[in-house]
C-alpha cells in the first residue's frame, strides 16, 4: 500500500489502536428483561447495578477475547448512548421517542424503508455538574482488565441538535449562551474528573457535524426555526472547543462521527466535504473515528486535509448488518484510502457501536463477534 510523504510529526496511536471499536454493545436478555424489572418496580437500585456488573464483566471478557485492547462497558448502564450524561448526570433533560417526526419527514430509517421516529430530548431545568458522571463507570473497567479503558461521552451538541430551540425551556434557558455555558462548564468539569481517575481515553460521539450535509435534515431544522446551516456550522465547532479547551495533559481525546444508529436505522446521509477542513484543521481532539461502511459517508477525498499528527480510525465493517464482510474488500478500501492519507496515521473499527440505544441493532452476538474478530484480524494483517 502506499503513502503520502511523512511529516516530523507523528500520529498517536494506543490509544487508538489498530484494531479498535465504537463501543458500546448488544446486550444480554437478562439486562433487558433486568431493566424493565426495574421500571416496573420489581426490583431495586441494588440488583439492577449487581445484574449491570455482572453484564460488564462478560461483556469485558468478550472484548478481550476477540483481540481488542480498548475496553468499554458496552453502554450496558445506558438507555440511549448520551442518555446517561445529560439525563442522569446534569439532569433536566428527558427523552422519548416522538413519533409526530415521521410525519415532519425526519427519522431513522432503515435498508428496506422501514422508519422509526426521532428520539427528541426535551430540556425542562438547568443542566449542572453535581458531581462525576462516569467516573465509577471507568473504575470498574479498570478494575476488571488489564487493556485499557476507554469512556464513551456524547457530544457537547448533541442536545440541542436533536431538540431544537423549541424543545429547550425558554422560562429556563431564555438565552441560549447559558445553555451553552452550561454544557462547557459540564465537560470541563467531567474530562478532570475521569483524568484524576486516572483514565486516559475519552472518546466523544458526534452525530452532528456529519449529518448537516443532508438537506432532509437541513429541512427539519428549518422547519423547526433553528439557525441556518452556515450559523450552525460555526457554532457547533466553537462549542466543542470550549467544552475541551484545557484539558488535562495525557488525556486522549478521540472523537466519533456517525449519521445515526438505532436498531439498524440511520437518520442521515452525505459526505464529510461540508465539515472537513473545520472538523480535521479546527476541532482540539486527537483522533477520529469515521464512519465509512456504506456509500452514505461518502468518498475517502476529505482525507486529505487530516494534519500529520492526527489518527483516522476507518469504520469499515458494519454494526448494523449481519453479512460479514471481505477481508480482501476491507483491504482495498484501506489501500484506497492512501490516496489521501498516509496508512501510518489509519486504523480500523467498526463504523458505530452495536447498541447505541438498548434494543440493539438486528445482528446476533455471533454476527458481532465475527465482525470485531476481522477488524482485529485485518489490522493485524495490513500493520502488523
Amino acid at each position: 500500500m502506499s503513502e503520502p510523504s511523512s511529516s516530523s510529526s507523528a500520529a498517536p496511536h494506543n490509544p487508538p489502536f489498530r484494531a479498535d471499536h465504537v463501543g458500546s454493545l448488544l446486550r444480554p436478555p437478562e439486562l433487558l428483561h433486568a431493566r424493565e424489572d426495574y421500571k416496573a418496580g420489581r426490583i431495586g437500585d441494588a440488583e439492577l447495578r449487581a445484574i449491570e456488573n455482572d453484564a460488564i464483566r462478560s461483556a469485558i471478557a468478550f472484548q478481550e477475547s476477540v483481540g481488542l485492547q480498548s475496553i468499554t462497558d458496552g453502554e450496558y448502564r445506558r438507555e440511549v448512548f448520551y442518555t446517561d450524561f445529560y439525563c442522569r448526570g446534569l439532569g433536566g433533560v428527558t427523552v422519548a421517542y416522538d413519533p409526530s417526526s415521521i410525519d415532519e419527514d425526519a427519522f431513522f430509517i432503515d435498508r428496506q424503508g422501514h422508519k422509526l421516529p426521532l428520539i427528541v430530548p426535551r430540556v425542562h431545568g438547568r443542566m449542572r455538574w453535581c458531581g462525576p458522571i462516569h467516573v465509577d463507570d471507568f473504575t470498574f473497567i479498570r478494575a476488571a482488565t488489564n487493556r485499557t479503558p476507554k469512556i464513551t461521552i456524547p457530544s457537547p451538541t448533541i442536545i440541542h441538535f436533536r431538540a431544537g430551540r423549541r424543545n429547550i425551556s425558554a422560562d429556563v434557558y431564555p438565552d441560549l449562551d447559558l445553555f451553552w455555558d452550561d454544557i462547557v462548564d459540564a465537560f470541563h468539569r467531567e474530562l478532570a474528573a475521569l483524568h484524576d481517575a486516572g483514565c486516559r481515553y475519552v472518546q466523544i460521539d458526534e452525530t452532528t457535524l456529519a449529518s448537516l450535509s443532508d438537506e432532509r435534515v437541513w429541512e427539519q431544522m428549518r422547519r423547526r426555526g433553528d439557525a441556518g446551516r452556515t450559523m450552525l456550522l460555526k457554532t457547533y465547532p466553537e462549542i466543542m472547543n470550549r467544552a475541551f479547551a484545557g484539558r488535562p495533559t495525557g488525556l486522549h481525546l478521540a472523537m466519533h462521527l456517525c449519521r445515526g444508529n438505532n436498531q439498524s436505522h440511520w437518520s442521515a446521509e452525505g459526505g464529510y466535504d461540508l465539515v472537513a477542513d473545520t472538523l480535521f484543521n479546527t476541532l482540539n481532539v486527537d483522533s477520529y473515528f469515521l464512519e465509512y461502511d456504506t456509500e452514505r459517508a461518502g468518498s475517502f477525498a476529505p482525507l486529505r486535509l487530516v494534519p500529520r499528527n492526527k489518527t483516522v480510525v476507518l469504520g469499515l465493517i458494519s454494526s448494523k448488518f449481519p453479512e460479514l464482510e471481505s477481508k480482501d474488500a476491507v483491504k482495498r478500501r484501506i489501500d484506497e484510502a492512501t490516496k489521501y492519507i498516509a496508512l501510518d496515521q489509519l486504523a480500523l473499527s467498526p463504523q458505530c457501536g452495536f447498541a447505541s440505544t438498548a434494543p440493539g441493532n438486528r445482528v446476533s452476538v455471533e454476527d458481532e463477534r465475527a465482525k470485531l474478530a476481522l477488524v482485529v484480524e485485518i489490522a493485524s494483517e495490513v500493520w502488523g
